[in-house]
């Protein structure tokens, strides 16, 4: 086994290619465009990643150990040659998530190393303006290489704060504040996105992007020391073709309006393959399980929530597991007939069946060829997008299924949702039919068990911060009434989650009756509520305490802001970042027993708004632009 790893061979190989490198790689670094962050090469220490904060220079992390452990060779790789730097410039559009338009630069160098027999690899840096990404690449080989482990680790100062969640394949649990490193796993294994705060204002957000086909997800381990975060891939086994790439190693850097802002997973990943887009149309979806779990049985009760989305315009409406099984007074075509009676879009469910088979339908989606009929069937009958359920990790042939599950989809002009699956890391903007991933401790655990109801407030002020930086999430949000277990969150705080929450298929998880009986000026809201935006922008918060949101969307903006504590908290938010002239603006915020929403109009030309938010409560902002 060989130990690519740039350890202490790589001092004197380095010192003798400085040549090599541009100038401005001259003293081992390389610099974003912006100046603000910066990779520094130490011959003992290895990778430095440094912050400019002010007039502060921040440490953030080293990398300690970076390569591949394949099955080529014992000898070790050396650094024969470093790139000169060139300049890297993403500009896209998105039709979905916090920014239309994306616009990104970094400094790009690439490391080339080599061992006695030949075999290359090179290390693809980039520094970006708001943070640093890594790849590996075999870019000649003459045949497969076998890569068994990859060393990558990232080192913090010992007893910083942190917010990590456990490790599991649906990517559902907390994200625990902790200084440890061990909070409530001791096995010690992590999902992305991982977030760390070296200093007082400056922070660190861990997580992968583009994985391509034929490759793995990743998780990481801090089980060796609680301060060095490995790289630990899900397959004991990679199979590399020549050319092959890896996925890109990102940390998004900077203040907390840095990493929530940030769309440095789409910058790497790969373009939109997707031709003709004008189909792909995010909406509202009125949504049955949440509560009743078996509804989908049921035709009475799915007529109910086809009625609720025509009621309130909503342009979709989600069948949920169990259709194939539906009566009642009705089946499946029976429920297509009564959309297209209502002018509203169906969605429909699937499993995966690739880890849990026992709901149904099962077995519909695993193969091409049955894949393509059943797809072709659902575009006969109406349906527009599928939510597919219940996958088993980041295997490669799950992330090749996913890849295929997209490409089909694509193909046939059906939306995607994928729910009991991997987080999201770039595809939707390769493939911008994926509209949401679960991955996420969401409303659906106010089902079952408790989970939520003594938690939801301060997790649903670390995400922001965490889980849905790095793509859309499907939460299920905004719930006045209860599930099998109740909800201490106040309504206003509901209803502020549609927006802090990004999502292109944001499902109102709620029965219709909790959305009827609101003030006809909450349903306004819902029924005229964007979920892709222009613009995104982080106001204020700390991970578990607060959120302030901004969201724009053509001629309004949408400011919700969450009070994780246990306490009354007071909010102060500035409107001078609006530039345009206003017309109206509409505030929807706590009573004092938080069981209902109150609403008030303040004037245009109003500069802040002083908002007091009751425990766990919350509100929202509603700025109507003149046309």
């Amino acid at each position: 086994m060989n130990n690519l790893m740039i350890m202490k061979y790589f001092t004197i190989i380095a010192l003798l290619c400085l040549s090599c490198i541009s100038c401005t790689m001259q003293n081992n670094l390389l610099q974003s465009p912006n100046g603000k962050i910066a990779i520094e090469y130490h011959a003992e220490k290895g990778f430095s990643v440094i912050y400019h904060s002010g007039r502060d220079k921040v440490k953030m992390m080293s990398l300690p150990e970076i390569g591949l452990k394949t099955s080529d060779t014992d000898d070790c790789f050396k650094l024969i040659s470093s790139t000169p730097v060139t300049s890297v410039v993403d500009d896209y559009e998105m039709l979905t998530g916090k920014r239309r338009h994306c616009h990104n630069e970094a400094n790009e160098c690439t490391y080339r190393f080599e061992n006695v027999k030949g075999l290359r690899v090179d290390l693809i840096f980039r520094v970006y303006n708001d943070g640093i990404a890594f790849r590996y690449h075999l870019p000649k080989t003459k045949e497969e290489i076998v890569v068994l482990d990859e060393y990558t680790a990232f080192a913090f100062t010992p007893g910083i704060k942190r917010w990590t969640q456990k490790f599991t394949v649906g990517y559902e649990d907390f994200y625990w504040p902790n200084t440890d490193g061990v909070a409530d796993n001791e096995e010690r294994e992590w999902s992305f996105p991982t977030l760390f705060q070296p200093s007082d204002s400056a922070f660190v957000l861990l997580t992968e992007a583009n994985i391509l086909r034929d490759n793995t997800g990743a998780y990481l381990t801090n089980a060796a020391d609680s301060s060095i975060y490995k790289i630990k891939l899900s397959d004991e086994r990679l199979i590399c073709p020549s050319g092959w790439y890896s996925p890109w190693r990102v940390a998004i850097i900077g203040t907390l309006a840095d990493i929530v802002e940030s769309t440095l997973v789409t910058d790497v990943s790969e373009p939109c393959k997707i031709q003709d887009t004008q189909w792909i149309k995010p909406g509202l979806v009125s949504w049955i399980y949440w509560a009743y779990n078996h509804g989908s049985k049921d035709y009475q009760i799915v007529k109910k929530y086809i009625d609720f989305a025509a009621d309130f315009d909503l342009p979709y409406m989600l069948i949920d597991w169990e259709w194939d099984a539906m009566g009642n007074g009705g089946n499946l075509n029976d429920a297509m007939n009564y959309c297209k009676e209502k002018n509203v879009t169906p969605l429909i469910w699937y499993n995966s069946s690739t880890a849990w088979c026992d709901p149904t339908p099962l077995y519909r989606l695993n193969t091409p060829e049955v894949r393509d009929k059943e797809f072709e069937w659902l575009k006969e009958i109406g349906i527009q997008g599928v939510k597919i359920d219940f996958f088993g990790g980041d295997s490669i042939g799950t992330m090749n299924y996913y890849i295929d599950l997209l490409e089909d989809a694509a193909r046939h002009k059906l939306l995607v949702n994928f729910h009991g699956a991997a987080i999201p890391r770039g595809w939707q903007r390769t493939y911008p039919n994926l509209m949401s991933v679960e991955a996420v401790y969401g409303a659906e655990w106010y089902n079952n068990k408790p989970t939520l109801t003594d938690n939801a407030a301060w997790h649903n002020c670390t995400l922001p911060f965490t889980r849905n930086v790095i793509g859309p999430m499907d939460y299920t949000p905004c719930t006045f009434t209860n599930s099998q277990h109740p909800h201490i969150t106040t309504d206003a705080h509901e209803l502020a989650l549609l927006v802090i929450f990004e999502s292109a298929l944001q499902h109102l998880a709620d029965r219709p009756e909790g959305y009827r009986q609101q003030p006809v000026e909450v349903q306004n809201f819902i029924r005229y509520l964007p979920v892709a935006w222009e613009d995104t922008r982080l106001l204020s918060g700390y991970p578990a305490e607060s959120v302030v949101i901004a969201r724009k969307s053509k001629d309004s903006w949408y400011i919700s802001g969450l009070n994780g504590t246990e306490n009354t908290k007071s909010f102060r938010v500035n409107l001078e970042f609006i530039k345009d002239s206003i017309q109206l603006i509409q505030l929807f915020s706590d009573t004092t027993d938080g069981k209902q929403i109150k609403i008030e109009n303040s004037a245009f030309d109003t500069k802040e708004l002083n908002i007091e938010c009751q425990p766990r409560g919350g509100f929202v902002v509603w700025v109507k632009l003149r046309k």
